[in-house]
Parts: C-alpha cells; sequence; structure tokens
C-alpha cells in the first residue's frame, strides 16, 4: 500500500499565481489583476534503507506532485510499478517551510538505493558530451520491449479528431492563465479518462503515468495519449514505458520520436488540427 502523507497541507504552493499589471491597448492603460500558471523547482528524492539521494530538479507547476515524481522515475527506469513503499513531502527541519513542499522523497521497498548512474549522465550531460540520439534509442533497448505487434486497440479519425476539444474542456488552470501544456489519456472510442496540466510537456505526461501507476493501472495498453505540443523523443519514451500503443500530438514530432516509434512498434500521429493529422508510425491502428 503506498502512503501518500502531506496532501491536505493547505500551506503549499498553488498552480496559479495572482500579480498585478498594466495592460496597455492603444491609447488606453489599465491596472489589474492577472493569473500566471505557477512555476516552481521540484526536487525528487529517492530514500532505501539510510541510503538517500536527489535524483532530479525540474521545473514544474505545483500540484500532484507525488504523481509527477512517481511518473518521471517509472519513465526512467528506475522505478516499477510496486516499488514504492511510501511517498511525502520532505519534512526536514533545516529546509524553510515552503522549500518543503518543493521536495517529494520517495521511499523504496528495497535496503539499497537502485543504479541511477545512467539517469545522472542524463540530467548533467551538455551537447558537447557525445549523447546522440542512437545511444540514447540503444539504452531505452535495455529495459523496454517492442510493443506487441498489429493493431490491439484502433482508433476511428473521428475520435482522433474530437480528442484535442476534450483534452482543452478539462484545462481548468488554463483557462484562468493561458500558459500550461496538457496531456490527456483516452479510451479507444474517445471517453477522457484523465487529464494533467504542467508548465512543461513532459512533466505533465509524468502526471498521468504517475496516476497510472499509484492507481495500480498500469500498464495503459488501452489507453491513447494525447498532448497539447509537439511529441518529443522524452514524451514517446514515457509513454513507451507506460504501455501506450498510440499518442497523437497537436505539434509537430521530432525525427528521434517518430524513430523511436517506428523502432518500437507505436502509433504517432502529428499535427492533429481540426479534422487533419498526419500518421508517422503505426498506421494499422487508425481506422481511417
Amino acid at each position: 500500500m503506498i502512503m501518500q502523507s502531506g496532501e491536505s497541507r493547505t500551506t503549499r504552493p498553488g498552480p496559479v499565481t495572482r500579480i498585478r499589471v498594466r495592460e496597455v491597448s492603444g491609447t488606453a492603460v489599465r491596472d489589474h489583476r492577472d493569473d500566471l500558471a505557477t512555476e516552481e523547482p521540484l526536487e525528487i528524492r529517492l530514500l532505501a534503507g539510510r541510503e538517500s539521494r536527489t535524483v532530479a530538479i525540474t521545473m514544474r507547476t505545483p500540484g500532484v506532485d507525488f504523481e509527477l515524481a512517481a511518473g518521471f522515475l517509472h519513465g526512467e527506469g528506475i522505478i516499477a510499478p510496486g516499488g514504492i513503499e511510501a511517498i511525502g513531502y520532505c519534512t526536514d527541519e533545516d529546509l524553510e517551510p515552503e522549500a518543503r513542499y518543493n521536495t517529494v522523497t520517495v521511499r523504496l521497498g528495497t535496503t539499497e538505493l537502485p543504479d541511477i548512474s545512467a539517469l545522472e549522465r542524463h540530467f548533467v550531460t551538455s551537447s558537447a558530451c557525445g549523447v546522440c540520439g542512437t545511444a540514447s534509442l540503444d539504452a531505452l533497448r535495455d529495459r523496454c520491449a517492442p510493443l506487441g505487434g498489429g493493431p490491439a486497440i484502433e482508433v476511428s479519425p473521428e475520435v482522433v479528431y474530437g480528442m484535442p476539444d476534450t483534452l482543452r474542456k478539462a484545462q481548468g488552470v488554463f483557462g484562468k492563465t493561458g500558459g500550461l501544456h496538457a496531456a490527456g489519456l483516452f479510451t479507444p472510442d474517445g471517453a477522457l479518462v484523465a487529464a494533467r496540466e504542467d508548465v512543461g510537456r513532459h512533466n505533465a505526461v509524468d502526471k498521468l503515468v504517475g496516476w497510472a501507476l499509484l492507481t495500480e493501472r498500469l500498464p495503459l495498453d488501452r489507453h491513447v495519449l494525447l498532448v497539447s505540443g509537439r511529441a518529443s523523443y522524452e514524451i514517446m519514451q514515457k509513454a513507451l514505458a507506460a504501455g501506450i500503443q498510440v499518442v497523437c500530438a497537436v505539434s509537430a514530432p521530432s525525427s528521434l520520436a517518430v524513430t523511436l516509434a517506428r523502432d518500437f512498434g507505436m502509433t504517432l500521429v502529428g499535427f492533429l488540427r481540426g479534422e487533419r493529422f498526419n500518421i508517422y508510425s503505426g498506421t494499422e491502428r487508425i481506422a481511417a
């Protein structure tokens, strides 16, 4: 059983920050309140036995931080379903009260920390360190198998056309701020199962996968993922780790995202706007 401590505290930062702004329109000037999407750092720590280590710091929109941490760790191959013993905000007395809600500790059900050397290299590497797309795909093949062949699920173009509008209506914080990405999990017939928002595209997907992990819904092999921006390698990697066969993006995919989709038997849809889209991989799952 996963214990999620600290979620009921009311002093943690919220997803919306209110400020005063001066708006200039033509010759008119007025001061008014504006709502911004909150952006703050989240430190993710692993704890096993007496060992503790920070594995990542990411900028995110506060809210469902435990889902974000769990989804991130699963997507990077650090934990598997059932691997979390407890998860909560940091209670170290030396931290400022605000900082405690920007630090999540994930306790594993093991006595030793897993090998996170690959994760550490990923998060400190610059473009001059010799990392390439081929190396990233090779590392992914070591821990992820291609998805099953054939159209295990099938989605009609009409369902695909309708998903962006459904997701947009579920974006409560975007409606207030206009500054957030979203990820939505759908059934093959177009029903929205869950949606998450964040200033980071990858974080929104991590929150969805973390929700599925913490509620014992993985793998998500009977679902479709829609992201409100572009489809990157990282998003496809997270979807693959969660078992998602069909990924749709409102904007363009990257070249490495397409390569990953083709290598691992995933369906990738891009430029989903109105009643048109491109299929870059896995055409058999779109019943056109």
